[in-house]
């Protein structure tokens, strides 16, 4: 009896790496089938990202330099903002028109358009966004495909550990320390830290109340990661547009040892960034 050839699932390397890999609605065949090239340069400027902890600790407002290194990466491979306007006229006369903005798109030569958004740390309505716009082009014919890159499950469940160790490996132990490695809490931050600290009943150590603050207001439950991205496309958001979905592994955490830029006081207030 014949032997079926084994057939190595797309973006493998990926999801070696611990990278949350879904395909949805057909995305895979028709990405394998009309799109190969799309799956080769998605991989290849995944496979190649770091994220160095001093990044993570200095992600402020804006967008982080590791979002902007990804966004150029993927600009060298012809992935550019494009905003589709759609128009409708009735009898010549124009009644409608609606415009949708996507930062990353290719037009891939007799097979059509793929459409890319990267929510690194939004607020996690941004999810909606992005799903109902993909879900809109894709019934007017205007993409064949729309992806998702964002923090994966690993990465979410890893940020306190990697924040932890940071401030482990730095003698963070204080508000000062904390200063001179480039982090300014604001001041109801400051004092919600200093109550755990010098509480004279089960006082936390320093490194773990900041830890404690820092993780929650700046990548908590309510920002862009794996989970609130399932639960959209459970809940059947963007459906039937084709998905492919893809969440970042801790494994691309990288624990460096460069200056920390600082952070303005508003900047640590923010619970999210522009991603």
């Amino acid at each position: 009896m014949a032997r079926l050839a084994t057939v190595t699932p797309p973006l493998q390397s990926l999801r070696d790496k611990g990278f949350d890999v879904l395909f949805l609605s057909h995305a895979r065949s028709i990405l394998e089938g009309e799109f190969p090239e799309a799956l080769i340069e998605i991989e290849r400027v995944l496979s190649a990202i770091e994220l160095p902890i001093s990044e993570i600790i200095g992600s402020g407002g804006g967008e982080t330099q590791f979002t902007q290194r990804l966004r150029r990466a993927l600009a060298t491979l012809n992935w550019k903002k494009h905003i589709f306007e759609i128009g409708k006229t009735i009898d010549g006369v124009p009644r409608e028109s609606t415009s949708h903005e996507v930062d990353h798109v290719k037009r891939y030569v007799d097979a059509g358009v793929v459409a890319m958004e990267i929510e690194w740390n939004n607020k996690d309505p941004f999810y909606d966004r992005d799903l109902e716009n993909f879900k809109r082009l894709h019934a007017e014919g205007a993409i064949s495909v729309g992806i998702i890159i964002t923090r994966g499950q690993s990465l979410q469940e890893s940020l306190w550990d990697a924040v932890h160790r940071f401030a482990s490996e730095r003698g963070i132990d204080s508000i000062e320390k904390l200063s001179e490695n480039g982090v300014v809490p604001t001041p109801k931050q400051r004092a919600n830290i200093l109550k755990r600290v010098l509480r004279n009943k089960d006082p936390v150590p320093f490194a773990t109340a900041w830890a404690d603050n820092f993780v929650g207001n700046k990548f908590g439950q309510a920002t862009t990661h794996w989970s609130k991205l399932m639960n959209r496309v459970e809940r059947g958001v963007g459906n039937p547009c084709p998905l492919l979905l893809i969440g970042l592994p801790a494994s691309i955490i990288v624990f460096d040892g460069a200056k920390v830029e600082p952070l303005s006081e508003e900047d640590a207030a923010d619970g999210s960034e522009a991603a």
